[in-house]
Parts: C-alpha cells; sequence; structure tokens
C-alpha cells in the first residue's frame, strides 16, 4: 500500500492510485493536507470523531487538513487520493460525501500521470484549477451517520456499525452502555439528534448500499442488515433514497 507521507508535496495538489485487500484498516490516523479520496471501484467505510460514511463506487469524500479518521475496505478497493495545500482558498472545513461527474473523474485520472513537480502555470496547472473549481459544485449525498462523543455510547455505535444485524433491544443496549435505559435514550438522543432505531436504520441503510455495490442480491443484502423479510428491507430502501434497491443495482 503506498502512503501519503512518502508523497513529495510539492505542488499545491497531488494524487496517488492504489488498491487494498478486502478487510484491510488504516487505524486512525490524520493528513497535514486535506484529502479527496474517491473509490474507484469497491466500497470504503470512512469514520471521523464525529460521523460514519460509506463509500460505494463513483464517490468521493472530503475531509480537512487534521481530520482523525479511520478507513475499512469492505472488499477488495481501488481508490484515488488527492492531497491539497490547505492554504488554498475555498476549501469546504467539514467532511461530505459526493458524488463525481464524468469531467471531475477525468481530470483526477489526468491528474494521476503527472510528474509530481508538474508546471503549475503551464497546462497541468490549468487543470489542477479546473479540478478545485468544479468540486465544490459536485451533488453532495446523505451517506453518513452522526458519531456520538460519550465512550460509553460510542462502544454501542461501533459495535452496531461492525454488525448492523445485531438485534438487541434499547435495554441490552443501555446495559453495554452502563446506563439506564432512560438516561441512555436521553443521552443518546441529546448527541445525536435522533433516536437509536433511526440511528440504526441509517447505518443499516449505509451498509446496504455498501453490500449492493459488491454484487450481492437483494434478499441476501436484506438479512444481511437485520431486517425480518427483503420486502421490509426494499420499502424502507425506497421510502429513504426514493427508488427500490433493483434500480439502485441497475444504475
Amino acid at each position: 500500500m503506498k502512503r501519503s507521507a512518502d508523497l513529495p508535496l510539492v505542488r499545491p495538489v497531488v494524487a496517488l492510485e492504489d488498491h487494498c485487500p478486502a478487510g484491510f484498516v488504516d487505524v486512525f490516523h490524520c493528513h497535514p493536507r486535506a484529502q479527496l479520496c474517491y473509490t474507484v471501484s469497491g466500497v470504503l467505510s470512512v469514520v471521523t470523531e464525529e460521523t460514519s460514511f460509506v463509500l460505494p463506487p463513483n464517490r468521493a469524500i472530503w475531509l480537512p487538513a487534521g481530520m482523525m479518521h479511520q478507513a475499512t475496505c469492505i472488499g477488495p478497493v481501488t481508490y484515488n487520493s488527492l492531497y491539497i495545500d490547505p492554504d488554498l482558498p475555498g476549501q469546504p472545513q467539514e467532511c461530505r460525501v459526493f458524488e463525481l461527474s464524468e469531467l471531475v473523474r477525468a481530470l483526477i485520472h489526468e491528474l494521476l500521470t503527472f510528474d509530481y513537480a508538474y508546471d503549475v502555470d503551464g497546462r497541468e496547472g490549468r487543470i489542477v484549477r479546473l479540478l478545485l473549481d468544479e468540486m465544490p459544485r459536485m451533488p453532495a449525498m446523505a451517506l453518513q451517520a452522526p458519531m456520538p462523543r460519550d465512550r460509553r455510547l460510542r462502544r454501542v455505535c461501533d459495535i452496531i456499525l461492525s454488525d448492523p444485524s445485531d438485534q438487541r433491544d434499547l435495554d441490552e443496549w443501555a446495559k453495554i452502555a452502563g446506563m439506564g435505559r432512560r438516561t441512555f435514550t436521553r443521552a443518546f438522543k441529546q448527541e445525536i439528534g435522533m433516536g437509536l432505531a433511526t440511528w440504526r436504520q441509517q447505518v443499516r441503510l449505509m451498509a446496504a448500499l455498501s453490500l449492493l455495490s459488491s454484487g450481492k442480491s437483494v434478499t441476501s443484502v436484506a438479512y444481511d442488515v437485520g431486517y425480518e423479510s427483503p420486502s421490509s428491507f426494499t420499502a424502507m430502501f425506497h421510502r429513504v433514497w426514493g427508488v427500490p434497491p433493483s434500480a439502485y443495482l441497475a444504475s
């Protein structure tokens, strides 16, 4: 695996392409530059101290400079990363997941062919500037779930993230957190802004997107993420994403 620390950061934007095996975990770390990570194939899970994200193919995540994060490969992953000088103007200061247009994907692909000491005043520099101009125009996607800072609540959320099909009830989760049911319910909603059931539903749907992208059938995915039947999974998927899982697979 290539490391960003090995890149010669001699230009405002540098890029790398890499491949990671299924199950690879890049433990919590940060970069001195902002990072745009784009999944070419496979599905990547990214967790920060505040939010959990999922990146199906052809989606990207923006990570501001210094943002602590952990990346996990759900199946084999090929990805492109851009490392961007944080002093360049107009950069978002929050993480976000977004789609990439064909133009932006083509610009990233071209950037990967540049010498690290490319001419910032020539053709390469113009391509980089166009890429930076286009990125803020990319549509954001709701592929994230907020994470609590309270370590007791975080323990519960980490367990659910690792296995969204876990069927333990509210009393059992409260016990794992070392809290009473009412205290747990109140604390979770105060930190996350939603109840545990709603948060777990979001996590399950994110996991479902990952599994669908890896080629699993709708029926298999429904049971894998904890739904009692494919029909209940399909109904929830359609209500949240606006299309049934079969339409997502077709796209």
